[in-house]
């Protein structure tokens, strides 16, 4: 490993959780937060061009970025965290990879059913204001490719970004050369693979541990009742998963709007019922929470008669969401998952989410990584 950042940024934040013992040092996570560090070190030496510059320079080579791939559970995502709260730069994001594609086919597609799409080239045009808004940093969360049209548009997508001047972060659970593996014409796709390669270092994260398996392991992530003893097995709970860190409020993009997060920690947030299934929410704002996060508490589950039948349809829609990504759920309920609803218009609905919920408490659900599922187009 050779490394000029051996005090950098992401260095420091990493250092602060393991002497607050939310953390226990992990090799491989160190060599990752070098290489994290040296890609800031190399923002913080690359000043932006001025007006000027722009306009005579149409192609700007960019800091080198990071693929940092590795199994579920090592940490890649938590990395990525202390990776871009370090990241002191303006024109600087943060997005799933799902979602950033969905966002591209959606400007693509505007694109083409107005006046100017007949001839031009529909790339350009949802690259052309990204570049303007003055984006340097491009992080992405879960890079996996299966969709051929993913696949096909990737290599004139980045190549733009590139050109632009955009470094690229991104992990995954896969090597670059393994991305849309055995997929339909994939001999199309190998000059985005060697884009990656030109553009970003790859680096394998190989931890010792699956450390998301170890925040459940041997727990119970329900709890039942209304006293003040469930409260304190919930705030035990989520102290587990997050490694003692209380927690601050955050927020979650959806749609153009912000949805408020009471807690979140260490790829963790802890909501209350009516947060979620009080307000006007939907399944894509389900998902967008599924996808920002790899474990959530819901406190005060209430019982669901036909007064509630809004909240008692967002909870399945909630549980659905969180299932189907493989989101790992502590929750503390009223009375018994069988009791939960007692509204006959969701009775059916509300059958499988129980089903659901009681898988959902299993040791097998539990050790399980997380899903690979598209966001919805915003």
């Amino acid at each position: 490993m050779t490394s000029t950042q051996s005090n950098g940024a992401v260095a420091e934040a990493y250092a602060a959780l393991v002497a607050r013992g939310v953390l226990t040092v992990d090799p491989a996570q160190r060599e990752a937060v070098e290489l994290l560090d040296d890609v800031l070190a190399g923002l913080a030496a690359d000043k932006p061009k001025g007006l000027l510059g722009k306009l005579f320079d149409s192609k700007t080579e960019p800091v080198r970025g990071l693929y940092l791939h590795g199994e579920v559970g090592r940490g890649k995502t938590m990395l990525m965290d202390l990776f871009f709260a370090a990241a002191a730069i303006e024109g600087k994001r943060r997005v799933h990879f799902h979602e950033f594609m969905d966002e591209i086919h959606a400007g693509m597609a505007a694109f083409r059913k107005s006046e100017k799409g007949k001839d031009a080239d529909p790339v350009e045009a949802v690259v052309k204001p990204i570049l303007k808004s003055g984006l340097r940093l491009l992080c992405l969360d879960e890079m996996h490719v299966h969709d051929i049209t993913n696949a096909m548009l990737l290599s004139r997508l980045f190549e733009k970004l590139f050109a632009g001047g955009v470094t690229v972060v991104t992990t995954s659970n896969v090597l670059p050369d393994q991305l849309y593996k055995d997929g339909l014409n994939r001999q199309l796709f190998l000059p985005f693979i060697a884009l990656l390669k030109q553009h970003m270092t790859v680096a394998a994260l190989p931890a010792a541990q699956d450390y998301r398996r170890l925040k459940f392991a041997g727990q119970h992530v329900y709890a039942f009742g209304t006293d003040a003893s469930v409260r304190a097995e919930m705030d035990r709970l989520w102290l587990r998963i997050t490694g003692g860190e209380p927690g601050v409020p955050g927020t979650v993009k959806s749609t153009g709007r912000s949805i408020a997060v009471p807690l979140t920690a260490l790829g963790s947030a802890r909501f209350g019922f009516a947060d979620l299934c009080e307000k006007p929410l939907g399944s894509r704002d389900f998902v967008r929470i599924a996808h920002q996060f790899d474990s959530l508490i819901i406190d005060d589950v209430p019982q669901m008669d036909r007064s509630m039948s809004n909240a008692a349809k967002r909870f399945i829609l909630l549980i659905d969401n969180l299932y189907d990504r493989g989101v790992k759920l502590g929750a503390s309920f009223a009375v018994p998952l069988e009791e939960l609803g007692k509204d006959d218009k969701t009775a059916f609905e509300f059958g499988r989410t129980v089903s659901r919920l009681i898988e959902m408490q299993s040791e097998d659900y539990l050790g399980q990584g997380l899903r690979d599922t598209a966001t919805p187009v915003a």
